[in-house]
This record gives structure tokens, C-alpha cells and sequence, in this order.
């Protein structure tokens, strides 16, 4: 008998709160968390130290075959190095876009996240889980909230973090990367057909979480 693993895909722009949120659902209901974005930031983090453009897509894509990334209490091991820390660093968050629109870099990433997904009841949250990645999730969720309150969490995630960060030119960026990834010609951000849509303005994290996990439940 074939037992089918559970799989729950959440999807949205930056800073709508899926990492968050996806990691406390994963927690609560015992699902390995998979961040496909830090995936790509990793790939962006590791091509900015080696001064590979995007545009020489044949380096990226011999850079990302030599990158091996796991998962561990909900952050990334890269070649056995915790990054969590770098991943949301300004610098990253400027050139992700660039690297995640790569077409190869998206197969070959895809497909390893694919296989995660066979092997364990996961959680996945990125552009284009329950429109590519996942395409038959057992539960697909589509989380939202307006650039403003976006731009101003990422400003307050960093500020904590001591970082001397400007609040309109974090904006600038969410604008800047709501278009890229709404309008790239791979895998481009929008939401799945069969998707529940939550506009997480003004929620905190805890409701957005019953909302999702209530349904999870049912």
C-alpha cells in the first residue's frame, strides 16, 4: 500500500510572513519546513562571493550542481555552513530576483526540492510552490499583505538585527521585487487556482496561523 505524504505549499510576495508563519505550522503539526527562498538567496549569496554574474548562466549553474543544502531546526546548512544569518542581508535581497529567474537554476533546484516532498510530510513556502513545485499539495495557501506593512516588517526584522537600514529604500525594493516576480518569464509569483488567499495586513502571526492550520485540521 502507497502511503501518500502530506504536503502543504504556501506561496506569496516578500515579506507577506510565509517563512515565519510556515515554520511555527511546521512545528505545530511535526512537518519538515522547507524554505525554497533561502534556497535561491544561498544560490545568490554564494555567486555574489565568487563575482558570478546572473547573466553567465553556465558558472551559476556549475556553482549550484557543487552546493549541497540541507535543512536543520528550520535553517540552512550550506556545504555544512549555517547561513541564516547572510540570507536576508540587503545585498542578497537586491540580486535574489536575478538568480531565481534563471530557468536552470530553477530545474535543478525544483527538482531537488521535488524529492524532499516524497521522502517526508513537508511544508514548503517560496513563488511558485503550489503552481510548480507542488502542483498536487494536499493543502496550498496564498498569504498577501499590502508593500507598506511588507517593507515595514523587513525594516523592523533588520533593524533589530542591528543593521543601519533606510525604511523607503526597503520599500523601493518590495516594489521593485513584487514586479520581477509577478511579471518573470519563468515560473513567474501568482497564485494557484485551488489556493486560500489570506491578506495577512494587519494580522498578527498567531491568527494567520490558526487560519491555516484550521483547515489542515478539518
Amino acid at each position: 500500500m502507497i502511503i501518500l505524504k502530506l504536503s502543504v505549499a504556501i506561496d506569496g510576495p516578500a515579506g507577506a510572513g510565509k517563512s515565519t508563519i510556515a515554520k511555527i505550522v511546521a512545528k505545530d503539526l511535526n512537518l519538515m519546513y522547507i524554505n525554497t527562498g533561502s534556497m535561491y538567496r544561498a544560490v545568490t549569496l554564494k555567486a555574489l562571493e565568487k563575482n558570478i554574474s546572473a547573466e553567465n548562466v553556465e558558472e551559476v549553474c556549475k556553482l549550484v550542481e557543487t552546493l549541497e543544502m540541507h535543512f536543520e531546526n528550520d535553517e540552512l546548512i550550506l556545504n555544512g555552513e549555517n547561513v541564516n544569518s547572510k540570507l536576508t542581508m540587503p545585498e542578497i535581497s537586491k540580486n535574489v530576483s536575478a538568480f531565481a529567474s534563471i530557468k536552470e537554476v530553477r530545474q535543478i533546484l525544483v527538482k531537488l526540492q521535488r524529492e524532499m516532498s516524497t521522502k517526508y510530510n513537508v511544508i514548503m513556502d517560496g513563488r511558485d510552490i503550489g503552481t510548480v513545485v507542488l502542483k498536487d499539495a494536499s493543502y496550498k495557501f496564498f498569504l498577501t499583505a499590502s508593500a507598506e506593512e511588507r517593507a515595514n516588517r523587513r525594516f523592523k526584522e533588520l533593524k533589530e538585527k542591528g543593521l543601519d537600514v533606510n525604511y523607503e529604500e526597503i520599500l523601493k525594493d518590495i516594489i521593485d521585487r513584487d514586479y520581477k516576480d509577478t511579471h518573470r518569464k519563468v515560473d513567474p509569483l501568482v497564485k494557484a487556482s485551488d489556493a486560500i488567499e489570506i491578506d495577512t495586513t494587519g494580522l498578527n502571526i498567531n491568527e494567520v496561523v490558526k487560519n491555516i492550520e484550521s483547515y489542515i485540521k478539518a
